[in-house]
């Protein structure tokens, strides 16, 4: 037997314990036992319908059907005439477009019928038949019960964790490394499980059983097993939250992000204003002793970061960009955003970057194309052409 009042005291703890709403926990209930009481007690024309007392674990029991208009007496004929009849009918019906409309005597009632239990009946009532209140239920509807119960709730708690995490898509939270492999890092976000894809993580980067860590979630999608969630350590999001979170004058919107550009593991560029004359925005981002900047490089294992200070002006802005080395012109061609940078011979390597990451990075910040040309000096100018000269001379003897 179902003791009732012990399973009710059951489910309020599960509501608790699983963080479940008690009004998801109920349909639950009362949709397992009516699943229960039609195995042992009823029978297929039956609409079960179960109302549960979650305080006392009492129940009641109903068959509950819409009010039709009554099917129209048919003329004594064969069961094969009539067959044949009724399909002639449907295929009429669907040839000219028209819904075929079928009796269904779990859910329906005709109207005859339904004013023997409720005189006043009119069609689209609904007509609520109690049932006989059983004292329990046996073994197998409490055991059909327990796992209706059991699959509703896994379910019901999917949902619940599915919605909570659905609302942090696109957004930088904590994980715990939970196991690594080649392939991909299992990490803990919460109540839930996450993958950081291989294409998502940081090269050479370390991910150590334990350690704690900040991710980007890329994407959350229902899973048959729960949320399925792909986290990244490659975003430019997480550069942002943690100079949000690092820097007061940047949480409290003083200071303004412009824009950001990363090599993920290896340089960042991250441009700054303020509309406070009295702020550094550079200053603040850095720290006393750069001891803010620090932190997030130390969170990002170490990545180099360049603060710039962000211009309208994009003459200003790509000469920030390109920091640290010195401009010594630039040509705009606004209509193209193409911008000719020319540098001088000391500084032409510094502005281009190892690999040309420099020039990249300044250009993918200022969405500008940049063209950086080597400046000659006066003194090989002069050499060049004075080497010219002696060419020409010597063509012309």
């Amino acid at each position: 037997m179902l003791d009732q009042k012990q399973f009710a005291i059951a489910l309020k703890q599960i509501c608790d314990e699983k963080g479940i709403s008690e009004k998801q926990v109920l349909e639950t209930i009362e949709s397992a036992l009516a699943a229960a009481y039609r195995k042992d007690y009823g029978n297929k024309l039956q609409n079960i319908k179960v109302n549960f007392n979650i305080k006392d674990g009492s129940s009641e029991v109903f068959d509950i059907k819409t009010v039709v208009p009554d099917l129209p007496e048919e003329e004594e004929e064969s069961k094969e005439e009539n067959k044949n009849k009724v399909e002639k009918k449907e295929k009429e019906s669907e040839e000219e477009g028209e819904e075929v409309k079928k009796f269904n005597p779990k859910t329906e009632i005709q109207l005859s019928e339904a004013k023997k239990i409720k005189k006043d009946a009119k069609i689209g009532d609904e007509i609520i038949i109690p049932l006989e209140k059983p004292a329990g239920y046996g073994r197998m509807a409490a055991q059909t019960a327990k796992q209706v119960i059991i699959q509703k709730l896994r379910e019901a708690e999917r949902k619940t964790l599915f919605d909570e995490m659905k609302k942090k898509e696109n957004t930088v939270v904590n994980g715990i490394i939970e196991r690594y492999n080649k392939n991909f890092v299992s990490v803990v976000i919460g109540k839930a499980n996450a993958i950081l894809p291989a294409e998502q993580q940081i090269k050479g980067e370390m991910y150590n059983v334990g350690s704690q860590m900040k991710f980007y979630i890329v994407s959350v999608e229902e899973g048959p097993k729960g949320p399925e969630i792909i986290l990244s350590r490659r975003s430019e999001e997480i550069l942002k939250e943690l100079f949000t979170v690092e820097i007061p004058e940047i949480s409290s919107g003083i200071v303004e992000i412009k824009g950001i550009a990363r090599e993920a593991g290896e340089r960042s560029k991250v441009a700054v204003t303020t509309d406070d004359s009295s702020i550094d925005p550079i200053g603040s981002c850095i720290g006393q002793r750069g001891n803010r900047i620090q932190v997030i490089i130390n969170e990002l294992n170490g990545e180099k970061i360049d603060i710039i200070e962000y211009n309208d002006d994009p003459e200003k802005y790509i000469k920030n960009a390109l920091s640290p080395a010195k401009i010594s012109s630039i040509k705009l061609n606004k209509k193209e955003k193409e911008a000719v940078v020319k540098v001088k011979s000391d500084q032409f390597s510094l502005a281009i970057g190892k690999g040309g990451q420099n020039a990249r990075l300044a250009a993918k910040l200022t969405d500008w194309k940049i063209d950086i040309v080597e400046e000659k000096d006066k003194t090989n100018k002069e050499t060049e052409n004075k080497k010219d000269k002696e060419i020409e001379d010597k063509n012309n003897k």
